[in-house]
C-alpha cells in the first residue's frame, strides 16, 4: 500500500510502498478514507515534538470503513464506518481503569509513536475505533478526532457554565470547533483572537466576537469589551509564549486558562497580580478521552458542531501536496483545516 512517511527529522515526508499490516486477534484493519493534517504532525517533522522511531507514517486525525477483524473483535466488523481514537491504548492499567487513557503507561498515539493514515490502511486496537453516524462525513469525523475533541475536552477540563465568557487564543481548527462548542455548552461571549483576517470573519460567522491582535492588545480588548471584569475561562491554541501568557492576563477572579498549544519555550507570569491575587488557575490538558466521544458526535449530529466551513481543502495521499500545507502549517498560514482523501 501507498504511506506518506518522515524518513527523516527537518525534511520532506516521502511517498513509500509498504505491507498491508495483518491485524492480530483484538485489532482492526480500516481502509483509510479521510486523514486531517494537524499542526501537531508539523512539529513532528520539525523535530519540535519527537516521534518515536523514524521511518514512521504521520496522521492522527483519521476515518474510515473496517476492512478486516481480528478473531476475538466482537465490537465491529467490515464495512462499519469508524473514527480512531488516535491513542491506542492497554484497557487495564491504573489510568485506563480510571477513564484517563490518555495516560496509559502501554499507550501509542498513531502518527507519533505508531504508524498512522497518511495511508492506504491502517492497523488500530479495535477499543480505538469508534463507530462514525452517518450523518457526518469522514472528512469532518476525522477532523473531529483531534481538533473538535482536543477542544471539547479543553472546555470540559476549564469547567466552564452556562453564562461564563471565554476567550479562544488562535482561530483555526482547534478554534472554530472551540467556539461552537463554548456557545453549545452555554457561553454567554465567546471572543475569537487571530492575527489572519479570513479566520477572523469565519469566527464570526460561528457566533464569536473577533478580536485581530495586529490592531489591538487583546488583553486590553478583552477588558474593554468586558467591561473591566475579564473572561472566565481561556483557551490557548496557539502554543506561543506570547499568547500563554495573554490566556492568564485576560481572566477575571476565578478564571481559569487552559493551555492546549505545544511549545518548548517558557513563559513567565507575574505569580501575585495574574494569579494568586485572582485565585486564578493554570490549567493543562493533554489530548482528549474515548467517553467524550458520544456527545461530540451529538452536537455535531444536531448542527451544534458544524465543520463545513472548517474543512477548506481536500487534497490527494500525495507527498508534495501534504509537504506543502505542512509549510504552511509552520507559519500559521494557509487553510483552516486540510483532509487529505486516498
Amino acid at each position: 500500500m501507498k504511506a506518506v512517511r518522515l524518513v527523516e527529522i527537518g525534511q520532506p515526508l516521502e511517498m513509500q510502498e509498504v505491507p498491508v499490516p495483518e491485524p492480530g486477534p483484538r485489532d482492526v484493519l480500516v481502509r483509510v478514507e479521510a486523514a486531517g493534517i494537524c499542526h501537531s504532525d508539523v512539529h513532528y517533522r520539525a523535530g519540535v515534538s519527537p516521534v518515536a522511531h523514524l521511518p514512521i507514517t504521520l496522521g492522527h486525525e483519521v476515518a474510515g470503513v473496517v476492512e478486516q477483524v481480528g478473531a476475538l473483535v466482537t465490537g465491529c466488523q467490515p464495512g462499519d464506518r469508524v473514527s480512531a481514537h488516535y491513542m491506542a491504548t492497554c484497557g487495564e492499567c491504573h489510568y485506563c481503569a480510571m477513564g484517563h487513557e490518555q495516560f496509559c503507561k502501554r499507550g501509542e498515539m498513531i502518527g507519533k509513536h505508531r504508524d498512522g493514515g497518511y495511508a492506504e490502511y491502517i492497523l488500530l486496537p479495535a477499543r480505538s475505533v469508534v463507530s462514525l453516524p452517518d450523518e457526518i462525513s469522514f472528512a469532518h469525523g476525522a477532523v473531529m478526532m483531534c481538533s473538535s475533541a482536543t477542544s471539547f475536552h479543553a472546555l470540559r477540563k476549564g469547567r466552564l457554565q452556562a453564562g461564563e465568557r471565554v476567550a479562544i487564543f488562535g482561530a483555526g481548527g482547534l478554534g472554530m470547533s472551540a467556539i461552537q462548542l463554548a456557545r453549545a455548552m452555554g457561553a454567554l461571549d465567546v471572543y475569537a483572537i487571530d492575527i489572519n483576517a479570513d479566520k477572523l470573519s469565519l469566527a464570526e460567522q460561528y457566533g464569536a466576537i473577533p478580536i485581530d491582535a495586529q490592531a489591538a492588545d487583546p488583553v486590553s480588548e478583552l477588558f474593554r469589551l468586558t467591561g473591566g471584569r475579564g473572561v472566565d475561562v481561556s483557551l490557548e491554541l496557539i502554543g506561543l509564549p506570547l499568547t500563554m501568557h495573554q490566556a492568564v492576563r485576560c481572566l477575571r477572579p476565578f478564571g481559569r486558562a487552559v493551555l492546549v498549544g505545544i511549545s518548548t519555550e517558557p513563559f513567565e507570569v507575574n505569580a501575585y497580580t495574574e494569579v494568586l491575587g485572582k485565585e486564578a488557575e493554570i490549567i493543562g490538558t493533554s489530548d482528549h478521552l474515548l467517553s467524550e466521544f458520544p456527545l461530540l458526535f451529538e452536537y455535531a449530529r444536531r448542527g451544534q458542531l458544524d465543520l463545513s466551513r472548517v474543512v477548506t481543502q481536500t487534497i490527494p495521499l500525495d507527498a508534495a501536496a501534504i509537504n506543502a500545507r505542512m509549510d504552511e502549517l509552520e507559519t500559521f498560514g494557509g487553510h483552516v483545516r486540510t483532509v487529505i482523501v486516498p
